[in-house]
Protein backbone atom coordinates (compact mmCIF):
# COMPACT_ATOMS: atom_id res chain seq x y z
CA UNK A 1 0.00 0.00 0.00
CA UNK A 2 1.13 3.64 -0.68
CA UNK A 3 1.70 6.21 1.34
CA UNK A 4 -1.91 7.61 0.35
CA UNK A 5 -3.20 4.36 1.32
CA UNK A 6 -2.09 4.24 4.56
CA UNK A 7 -2.96 8.06 5.47
CA UNK A 8 -6.87 6.74 3.94
CA UNK A 9 -6.42 3.81 6.03
CA UNK A 10 -5.46 5.34 9.06
CA UNK A 11 -8.12 8.15 8.42
CA UNK A 12 -10.97 5.64 8.14
CA UNK A 13 -10.14 3.51 11.02
CA UNK A 14 -10.06 6.64 13.16
CA UNK A 15 -13.86 7.82 11.86
CA UNK A 16 -14.84 3.84 13.05
CA UNK A 17 -13.22 4.82 16.46
CA UNK A 18 -14.97 8.22 16.45
CA UNK A 19 -18.63 6.96 15.63
CA UNK A 20 -18.22 3.78 18.14
CA UNK A 21 -17.16 6.38 20.69
CA UNK A 22 -20.68 8.40 19.90
CA UNK A 23 -22.74 4.98 19.85
CA UNK A 24 -21.21 3.81 23.16
CA UNK A 25 -21.64 7.09 25.11
CA UNK A 26 -24.96 7.69 23.26
CA UNK A 27 -26.50 4.50 24.59
CA UNK A 28 -24.90 5.46 28.24
CA UNK A 29 -26.59 8.60 28.72
CA UNK A 30 -29.87 6.96 27.19
CA UNK A 31 -29.60 4.25 29.54
CA UNK A 32 -28.12 6.79 32.79
CA UNK A 33 -31.18 6.42 35.15
CA UNK A 34 -30.92 2.16 34.86
CA UNK A 35 -27.01 2.20 35.13
CA UNK A 36 -27.74 4.58 38.04
CA UNK A 37 -29.75 2.51 39.68
CA UNK A 38 -28.48 -1.23 38.91
CA UNK A 39 -25.07 0.17 40.36
CA UNK A 40 -26.59 1.51 43.42
CA UNK A 41 -28.57 -0.83 44.42
CA UNK A 42 -25.11 -2.52 45.06
CA UNK A 43 -22.73 0.24 46.26
CA UNK A 44 -23.89 0.87 49.61
CA UNK A 45 -22.97 -2.72 50.67
CA UNK A 46 -19.58 -2.44 49.46
CA UNK A 47 -17.53 -0.78 52.25
CA UNK A 48 -18.12 -1.00 56.33
CA UNK A 49 -19.85 2.29 56.62
CA UNK A 50 -23.36 2.40 54.54
CA UNK A 51 -23.91 4.98 52.46
CA UNK A 52 -27.92 6.34 52.35
CA UNK A 53 -29.33 5.61 48.48
CA UNK A 54 -29.91 9.26 47.97
CA UNK A 55 -26.40 9.97 48.46
CA UNK A 56 -25.31 7.22 46.18
CA UNK A 57 -28.06 8.43 43.32
CA UNK A 58 -26.09 11.40 42.95
CA UNK A 59 -22.36 9.80 43.32
CA UNK A 60 -24.06 7.51 40.50
CA UNK A 61 -25.36 10.29 38.31
CA UNK A 62 -22.56 12.27 38.36
CA UNK A 63 -20.07 9.27 37.72
CA UNK A 64 -22.35 7.93 34.50
CA UNK A 65 -22.06 11.73 33.34
CA UNK A 66 -18.41 11.21 33.46
CA UNK A 67 -18.26 8.21 31.80
CA UNK A 68 -20.07 9.24 28.76
CA UNK A 69 -17.68 12.03 28.57
CA UNK A 70 -14.62 9.89 28.91
CA UNK A 71 -16.05 7.64 26.01
CA UNK A 72 -16.79 10.27 23.90
CA UNK A 73 -13.84 12.85 23.94
CA UNK A 74 -11.30 9.55 25.28
CA UNK A 75 -10.14 11.88 27.64
CA UNK A 76 -11.54 13.32 31.27
CA UNK A 77 -10.15 17.15 32.24
CA UNK A 78 -9.60 17.21 36.09
CA UNK A 79 -10.13 20.79 35.64
CA UNK A 80 -13.98 19.59 34.72
CA UNK A 81 -17.04 20.71 36.70
CA UNK A 82 -18.15 17.18 36.97
CA UNK A 83 -14.39 16.12 38.29
CA UNK A 84 -14.80 19.13 40.94
CA UNK A 85 -18.86 18.28 41.01
CA UNK A 86 -17.65 14.74 42.36
CA UNK A 87 -14.91 16.07 44.26
CA UNK A 88 -17.35 18.05 46.74
CA UNK A 89 -19.82 15.12 46.68
CA UNK A 90 -17.24 12.95 48.24
CA UNK A 91 -16.27 15.05 50.68
CA UNK A 92 -19.91 15.41 51.92
CA UNK A 93 -19.23 11.77 53.65
CA UNK A 94 -15.30 12.16 53.12
CA UNK A 95 -15.87 8.87 50.85
CA UNK A 96 -12.87 7.35 50.13
CA UNK A 97 -10.81 6.97 47.24
CA UNK A 98 -11.14 3.33 47.22
CA UNK A 99 -14.71 3.15 47.92
CA UNK A 100 -15.20 5.26 44.77
CA UNK A 101 -12.75 3.43 42.86
CA UNK A 102 -14.95 0.09 43.55
CA UNK A 103 -17.98 2.77 42.91
CA UNK A 104 -16.72 3.23 39.52
CA UNK A 105 -15.32 -0.37 38.43
CA UNK A 106 -19.14 -1.23 39.46
CA UNK A 107 -20.64 1.06 37.08
CA UNK A 108 -18.26 -0.08 34.42
CA UNK A 109 -19.35 -3.71 34.65
CA UNK A 110 -23.14 -2.50 34.76
CA UNK A 111 -22.51 -0.53 31.61
CA UNK A 112 -20.37 -3.68 29.90
CA UNK A 113 -23.70 -5.75 30.86
CA UNK A 114 -25.99 -3.51 29.49
CA UNK A 115 -23.92 -2.74 26.23
CA UNK A 116 -23.47 -6.44 25.90
CA UNK A 117 -27.20 -6.72 24.71
CA UNK A 118 -27.11 -4.01 22.02
CA UNK A 119 -27.41 -5.51 18.77
CA UNK A 120 -25.04 -3.66 16.99
CA UNK A 121 -21.98 -3.25 19.23
CA UNK A 122 -23.18 -5.88 22.02
CA UNK A 123 -20.98 -8.86 22.99
CA UNK A 124 -21.67 -10.94 20.02
CA UNK A 125 -20.86 -8.33 17.76
CA UNK A 126 -17.68 -7.69 15.47
CA UNK A 127 -16.74 -4.52 17.38
CA UNK A 128 -17.09 -6.14 20.66
CA UNK A 129 -13.52 -6.14 21.52
CA UNK A 130 -12.94 -2.69 20.59
CA UNK A 131 -16.33 -1.40 22.46
CA UNK A 132 -14.94 -2.82 25.90
CA UNK A 133 -11.05 -1.48 25.56
CA UNK A 134 -12.92 1.93 25.54
CA UNK A 135 -15.15 1.49 28.42
CA UNK A 136 -12.53 0.20 30.31
CA UNK A 137 -9.98 2.90 29.51
CA UNK A 138 -12.69 5.25 30.23
CA UNK A 139 -12.84 4.49 33.38
CA UNK A 140 -9.14 4.49 34.05
CA UNK A 141 -9.21 7.95 32.52
CA UNK A 142 -12.25 8.87 34.93
CA UNK A 143 -9.91 7.84 37.63
CA UNK A 144 -6.81 9.54 36.97
CA UNK A 145 -8.63 12.71 36.37
CA UNK A 146 -10.36 12.25 39.86
CA UNK A 147 -6.86 10.90 41.06
CA UNK A 148 -5.15 14.24 39.51
CA UNK A 149 -7.99 16.45 41.63
CA UNK A 150 -6.96 15.09 44.71
CA UNK A 151 -3.22 16.01 44.53
CA UNK A 152 -4.27 19.27 45.04
CA UNK A 153 -6.21 18.83 48.58
CA UNK A 154 -3.54 18.02 51.26
CA UNK A 155 -5.71 15.65 52.85
CA UNK A 156 -6.57 13.67 50.19
CA UNK A 157 -6.80 9.62 50.64
CA UNK A 158 -3.32 8.35 49.31
CA UNK A 159 -3.64 7.65 45.92
CA UNK A 160 -0.31 8.39 44.50
CA UNK A 161 2.87 7.89 46.35
CA UNK A 162 4.76 10.73 46.64
CA UNK A 163 8.34 9.58 46.02
CA UNK A 164 7.86 7.25 43.52
CA UNK A 165 4.59 8.94 42.05
CA UNK A 166 3.05 5.45 40.96
CA UNK A 167 0.31 4.36 42.93
CA UNK A 168 -0.19 3.63 46.15
CA UNK A 169 -0.10 0.01 48.39
CA UNK A 170 -3.38 0.04 49.07
CA UNK A 171 -4.69 1.49 45.81
CA UNK A 172 -3.16 -1.28 44.21
CA UNK A 173 -4.26 -4.17 46.36
CA UNK A 174 -8.19 -2.59 45.32
CA UNK A 175 -7.02 -2.94 41.75
CA UNK A 176 -6.08 -6.49 41.91
CA UNK A 177 -9.04 -7.51 43.60
CA UNK A 178 -11.29 -6.24 40.99
CA UNK A 179 -8.86 -6.96 38.12
CA UNK A 180 -8.72 -10.45 38.83
CA UNK A 181 -13.01 -10.93 39.39
CA UNK A 182 -12.91 -9.40 35.72
CA UNK A 183 -10.66 -11.87 34.26
CA UNK A 184 -12.66 -14.57 35.71
CA UNK A 185 -15.55 -13.01 34.37
CA UNK A 186 -14.40 -12.63 30.88
CA UNK A 187 -11.81 -15.18 30.86
CA UNK A 188 -8.75 -13.48 29.99
CA UNK A 189 -4.98 -14.04 31.02
CA UNK A 190 -3.41 -11.38 33.71
CA UNK A 191 0.17 -11.31 34.75
CA UNK A 192 2.15 -9.69 37.21
CA UNK A 193 5.28 -8.24 37.60
CA UNK A 194 7.07 -7.65 41.49
CA UNK A 195 10.51 -5.75 41.09
CA UNK A 196 12.32 -5.53 44.15
CA UNK A 197 15.63 -3.54 44.89
CA UNK A 198 18.62 -5.29 45.77
CA UNK A 199 20.48 -4.84 49.28
CA UNK A 200 18.59 -1.38 49.39
CA UNK A 201 18.34 -1.55 53.37
CA UNK A 202 22.72 -1.70 52.62
CA UNK A 203 22.64 1.03 50.45
CA UNK A 204 20.10 3.35 52.88
CA UNK A 205 22.68 2.18 55.92
CA UNK A 206 25.73 2.81 53.50
CA UNK A 207 25.54 6.22 51.79
CA UNK A 208 22.26 7.74 53.41
CA UNK A 209 18.17 6.73 52.96
CA UNK A 210 18.30 10.02 50.56
CA UNK A 211 20.30 7.83 48.46
CA UNK A 212 17.78 5.22 48.99
CA UNK A 213 14.77 7.40 48.34
CA UNK A 214 16.78 9.14 45.33
CA UNK A 215 17.40 5.17 43.51
CA UNK A 216 13.12 4.51 44.28
CA UNK A 217 12.40 8.21 42.77
CA UNK A 218 14.48 7.02 39.17
CA UNK A 219 12.97 3.48 39.39
CA UNK A 220 9.36 5.24 39.32
CA UNK A 221 10.07 7.30 36.39
CA UNK A 222 11.80 4.56 34.82
CA UNK A 223 9.38 1.86 34.93
CA UNK A 224 6.49 3.89 34.32
CA UNK A 225 7.78 4.04 30.69
CA UNK A 226 7.79 0.54 29.99
CA UNK A 227 4.06 -0.45 30.07
CA UNK A 228 0.66 1.01 28.73
CA UNK A 229 -1.53 3.94 30.06
CA UNK A 230 -4.18 0.73 31.35
CA UNK A 231 -1.91 -1.34 33.33
CA UNK A 232 -1.72 -0.81 37.24
CA UNK A 233 2.08 0.09 38.21
CA UNK A 234 2.25 1.15 42.05
CA UNK A 235 4.71 0.80 44.72
CA UNK A 236 4.22 -2.13 47.14
CA UNK A 237 6.60 -2.02 49.80
CA UNK A 238 9.62 0.09 50.92
CA UNK A 239 12.14 -1.26 48.47
CA UNK A 240 9.68 -3.27 45.53
CA UNK A 241 7.29 -1.98 42.63
CA UNK A 242 4.25 -4.44 41.51
CA UNK A 243 2.58 -3.99 37.86
CA UNK A 244 -0.56 -5.44 37.00
CA UNK A 245 -1.14 -6.53 33.38
CA UNK A 246 -4.24 -7.73 31.94
CA UNK A 247 -4.61 -9.06 28.79
CA UNK A 248 -1.23 -9.82 28.09
CA UNK A 249 0.98 -12.58 26.57
CA UNK A 250 3.21 -14.01 29.05
CA UNK A 251 6.26 -13.99 27.01
CA UNK A 252 6.00 -10.36 26.64
CA UNK A 253 5.07 -9.75 30.41
CA UNK A 254 8.56 -11.71 30.90
CA UNK A 255 10.42 -9.36 28.28
CA UNK A 256 9.29 -6.41 29.66
CA UNK A 257 10.53 -7.47 32.99
CA UNK A 258 13.54 -8.19 31.68
CA UNK A 259 14.33 -5.20 30.37
CA UNK A 260 13.67 -3.46 33.15
CA UNK A 261 15.97 -5.57 35.20
CA UNK A 262 18.59 -4.79 32.25
CA UNK A 263 17.89 -0.85 32.39
CA UNK A 264 18.30 -0.43 35.95
CA UNK A 265 21.54 -2.00 35.99
CA UNK A 266 22.60 -0.27 33.47
CA UNK A 267 21.80 3.21 34.26
CA UNK A 268 20.63 3.11 38.05
CA UNK A 269 24.04 3.22 39.33
CA UNK A 270 25.86 6.00 40.85
CA UNK A 271 29.17 6.89 42.31
CA UNK A 272 29.33 7.73 46.18
CA UNK A 273 31.12 11.30 45.90
CA UNK A 274 32.69 11.07 49.76
CA UNK A 275 34.96 8.40 48.19
CA UNK A 276 34.44 7.99 44.58
CA UNK A 277 33.58 4.27 44.87
CA UNK A 278 30.91 2.88 42.24
CA UNK A 279 27.60 1.46 43.74
CA UNK A 280 26.12 -0.99 41.73
CA UNK A 281 22.04 -0.72 41.94
CA UNK A 282 19.65 -4.05 40.77
CA UNK A 283 16.63 -5.14 40.73
CA UNK A 284 15.37 -8.92 41.47
CA UNK A 285 11.99 -9.66 39.93
CA UNK A 286 9.15 -11.73 39.53
CA UNK A 287 6.58 -12.67 36.74
CA UNK A 288 3.29 -14.83 37.52
CA UNK A 289 1.43 -15.37 34.54
CA UNK A 290 -2.24 -17.13 34.99
CA UNK A 291 -4.49 -17.93 32.10
CA UNK A 292 -7.81 -17.58 32.87
CA UNK A 293 -11.22 -19.40 31.63
CA UNK A 294 -14.53 -17.75 32.22
CA UNK A 295 -15.96 -18.88 35.47
CA UNK A 296 -12.89 -19.20 37.01
CA UNK A 297 -12.34 -17.55 40.74
CA UNK A 298 -8.68 -16.39 41.19
CA UNK A 299 -6.86 -15.21 44.97
CA UNK A 300 -5.50 -12.25 44.90
CA UNK A 301 -3.32 -12.77 48.01
CA UNK A 302 -1.87 -16.09 46.82
CA UNK A 303 -1.45 -14.36 43.40
CA UNK A 304 1.08 -11.22 45.59
CA UNK A 305 2.49 -14.43 47.76
CA UNK A 306 3.51 -16.14 44.58
CA UNK A 307 4.96 -13.23 43.18
CA UNK A 308 6.25 -12.05 46.56
CA UNK A 309 7.92 -15.78 46.37
CA UNK A 310 9.73 -15.81 43.53
CA UNK A 311 11.07 -12.64 44.15
CA UNK A 312 13.02 -14.65 47.44
CA UNK A 313 13.73 -17.02 45.29
CA UNK A 314 15.50 -14.91 42.50
CA UNK A 315 17.32 -13.18 45.21
CA UNK A 316 18.14 -16.71 46.73
CA UNK A 317 19.80 -17.35 43.38
CA UNK A 318 21.84 -14.47 43.07
CA UNK A 319 20.03 -11.32 42.48
CA UNK A 320 19.64 -9.42 39.60
CA UNK A 321 17.55 -11.29 37.85
CA UNK A 322 13.66 -12.30 36.57
CA UNK A 323 11.75 -15.52 37.73
CA UNK A 324 8.89 -16.41 36.05
CA UNK A 325 6.05 -18.61 36.71
CA UNK A 326 3.23 -19.61 34.36
CA UNK A 327 0.47 -21.91 35.65
CA UNK A 328 -2.99 -21.83 37.29
CA UNK A 329 -4.23 -19.88 40.35
CA UNK A 330 -7.63 -20.66 39.79
CA UNK A 331 -10.26 -22.33 41.38
CA UNK A 332 -12.37 -23.93 38.39
CA UNK A 333 -15.81 -24.44 38.51
CA UNK A 334 -17.55 -27.79 39.21
CA UNK A 335 -18.66 -29.58 35.73
CA UNK A 336 -22.03 -30.03 35.78
CA UNK A 337 -23.55 -33.14 36.59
Amino acid sequence: MDADGSVFAAEQGGHMQDDLRQQISALVLDKAVLLTWDTVAVFPFTGTEMLEPEYCNRVGQLLVQLMSMAVREGRVDSRSGFIADLHHVGLERSLSAERLFTFVYLLERTIMDELALSDSIGATSEPWPAVAQIVRRASFDLLAAYTDRLQQEPAAAPIIDRLTTLYTGPLFEAVLTKEVERAGRFGYPISMILFDVDHLSIINKEHGYGVGDRILERLGILIRKYFRQHDWVARHSEDAIAVLLPHTDPDNAADLAERVRATVEERLGFTDHRNDRPVDVTVSAAVVNIEVSVGDVIDAERLMADAEAAVERAKQQGRNRVERVDGYLADRPAPPL
